[in-house]
């Protein structure tokens, strides 16, 4: 196979018409030169330059590889310039994964600022339950996944890189007329005969309120179960029952509804943003993390460091 850096070089000599004036404008010495246009002619089989006292006049075949050569240094130039655009986030895609409650809290800090400061980087978000995060993660369909977890089932894989940032809280949603609704803060035994909203189809908040009602001492009597925090908002707001909700959930209250932070102990859940470990930041990944980390930070938490 013909070396490449051969040819480039043999090309500069092609273009310049000597080989001393390619030494000197390449910082080589001539007989340098010389020893790689030999081997480069060694490669092809067949002489590519004919030598003479005033420089150098090309062979049929040398003219043929000139010409070559100068549409490979004309492909690496675009190569080098097209990766610049990558590295200065001057173009390139980005796809990033999410779920709802976040995608409707702290992604869209992260989102504008984003797109304000890298507005030829194409962005798109996928949202999705956490199976189906895991699947466009492992298909390769999204770089990075916004993602959650409890103390109780903390995501751990040894494939994947784990940046925590933020602990998203609960809250008590009763309604207005509820006779702790102007309370500063509640506990949940406080609530251990009302009724209860919950989330539908094994959805793990459910499960963090059986687990967190059980600590507290009772077992929570379930009045409806909501398939969004809306739902249950409204449900609240019509006196069904009272909920549990994280934080990051209530971005928008609805009239009739209360909020009232939750005393510990309470389920807890880490935001957390997931890549497979085999997988390395792009720019435009390490940038749109970073947006993440100010928009975890905006809303009251701190970040961790990775951990694969």
């Amino acid at each position: 196979m013909l070396d490449v850096r051969r040819i480039l070089l043999f090309t500069e000599v092609a273009r310049r018409g000597s080989v001393t004036a390619t030494a000197r404008a390449l910082n080589y010495t001539p007989s340098a030169v010389s020893q790689q246009v030999s081997r480069l002619e060694a490669e092809a089989g067949q002489p590519l330059l004919e030598r003479h006292a005033r420089g150098v006049t090309l062979t049929d075949a040398g003219r043929a590889l000139a010409e070559r050569g100068e549409r490979i240094e004309r492909e690496l130039t675009a190569a080098e310039n097209e990766l610049a655009d990558f590295a200065g986030l001057r173009a390139g895609t980005l796809r990033v994964g999410t779920f709802p409650t976040v995608g409707a809290s702290l992604l869209p800090r992260a989102v504008i600022a984003f797109r304000r400061t890298h507005p030829d980087v194409r962005l798109t978000v996928r949202s999705a339950r956490i199976a189906g995060l895991w699947a466009m993660l492992e298909n390769r369909e999204i770089e990075m996944s916004l993602m959650w977890d409890y103390d109780w089932n903390r995501i751990d894989r040894e494939d994947i890189v784990v940046t925590s940032l933020v602990d998203d809280p609960p809250a008590l949603l009763v309604g207005a007329d509820h006779p702790l609704a102007g309370r500063a803060s509640a506990a949940l035994a406080d609530f251990a005969e009302d009724a209860w909203i919950t989330r539908a189809e094994n959805h793990p908040v459910a499960e963090a309120l059986a687990r967190s009602c059980r600590t507290a001492g009772f077992e929570p009597q379930i009045a409806y179960e909501a398939h969004d925090y809306q739902e249950a908002q409204a449900m609240v707001a019509a006196g069904i029952g009272v909920a549990l909700a994280p934080t990051l959930a209530l971005e928008g209250i609805r009239g009739g509804v209360s909020v009232l932070p939750l005393l510990p102990p309470a389920p807890v859940r880490r935001i957390l943003l997931v890549r497979m470990s085999d997988h390395a930041l792009t720019p435009a990944a390490e940038a749109f993390v970073g947006f993440l980390r100010d928009s975890a930070a905006a809303a009251g938490g701190g970040s961790a460091p990775e951990q694969p």
